[in-house]
């Protein structure tokens, strides 16, 4: 009797390079694909490397690679992993968000990687979905698409959506799919390969920097602060947030001023100048909006307090930002000619 079984086909992936992605999150996810097909002697995945015209683009450091192909030479695909990074809302015209869409339908895996994952969310494919962006990335993503279940999660695979954070989370995140398809062994020879000391899961967080900085054993404060950035609209009171800690206010001030060199009050309020940071460089919302999302009941409060943080107001932050947007528009126009 034959025992020969056939190899499955081999998943064909095609990556979309949109400008100025990020160079070594689109690494972290090729990289395994190719030393799975090291490992095993065999072609277990194959990859196109595209852009939405078929002409270069450059990455955030400048690199350039040449494509394969634009969207609409891609061939059948099984799998397309939207790369972003810097400026990924200037990405995304309706040719190609209706490429998405059609890919979508036709039951292709769509991946978002690093910022990709915000083409994927304004094509409306990861409705209804579970997903993740890089940290950054987040608070924009939860106001500006309220259908997507969002989390902070490092990495996300729902059905036939994987959202990755960006960085090196997308080793992670392609080892996983390696290793739903070919075992857990060859998973993990792969991570050994890259001197990738083990493969994190859905459950591991982006960041963490506060541990980092104050090490693990104090629980109380990093506590606090998980409550500060869990509550930017409505900040609790610090009495009510000692209370959730576990310690007497007297003793969080002292925590605060002790790892952290700034009192309670002005942790939080930086906090939520961060967010609205993000919010006002990442969004549409009024400036009155923002302020009232990270917890200003007061516009010209939240501008002088905004100030006093980053040197200028938050309508010049957005005008800046447009700035920069327009003349990146333009780079990008030029290399791509």
């Amino acid at each position: 009797m034959d025992l020969h079984v056939d190899p499955p086909p081999a998943l064909r992936c095609g990556f979309l390079l949109l400008p100025r992605y990020s160079m070594i999150a689109f690494s972290s996810m090729l990289e395994p694909l190719r030393m799975a097909n090291q490992l095993r002697g065999a072609t277990l995945y194959e990859w196109v490397i595209l852009t939405v015209d078929g002409r270069p683009v450059a990455a955030s450091n400048g690199l350039i690679l040449s494509p394969d192909a634009g969207i609409d030479g891609a061939g059948q695909l099984d799998m397309v992993c939207v790369c972003g990074g810097l400026d990924v809302r200037l990405a995304g015209d309706r040719r190609l968000l209706g490429w998405l869409v059609r890919l979508a339908k036709k039951g292709v895996m769509l991946a978002g990687i690093c910022t990709g994952s915000y083409l994927l969310a304004r094509a409306g494919v990861l409705d209804g979905y579970r997903a993740t962006i890089h940290w950054e990335n987040i608070a924009g993503l939860r106001q500006e698409f309220p259908r997507i279940l969002s989390t902070d999660d490092l990495f996300v695979i729902d059905r036939d959506r994987y959202t990755c954070s960006g960085g090196i989370a997308p080793l992670d995140m392609t080892l996983t799919l390696i290793s739903q398809q070919y075992g857990i062994e060859l998973a993990a020879d792969i991570s050994e390969e890259f001197i990738h000391d083990r493969i994190r899961t859905t459950n591991d967080q982006q960041r963490d920097p506060l541990k980092l900085r104050i090490g693990l054993g104090h629980t109380k404060l990093v506590e606090a602060v998980r409550l500060m950035e869990a509550n930017i609209e409505e900040p609790i009171p610090l009495d009510d947030l000692s209370r959730y800690a576990g310690v007497s206010r007297r003793q969080l001030e002292r925590l605060f001023r002790k790892y952290l060199n700034y009192a309670p009050t002005r942790y939080y309020l930086k906090l939520r100048l961060i967010r609205a940071r993000q919010l006002l460089l990442q969004t549409d919302m009024s400036v009155t909006a923002v302020a009232l999302s990270c917890g200003f009941t007061s516009t010209p409060h939240f501008s002088k307090c905004y100030r006093e943080l980053y040197g200028w107001s938050p309508s010049r932050e957005r005008r800046m930002a447009t700035d920069w947007e327009d003349r990146s528009s333009g780079a990008n126009q030029t290399v791509a000619g």
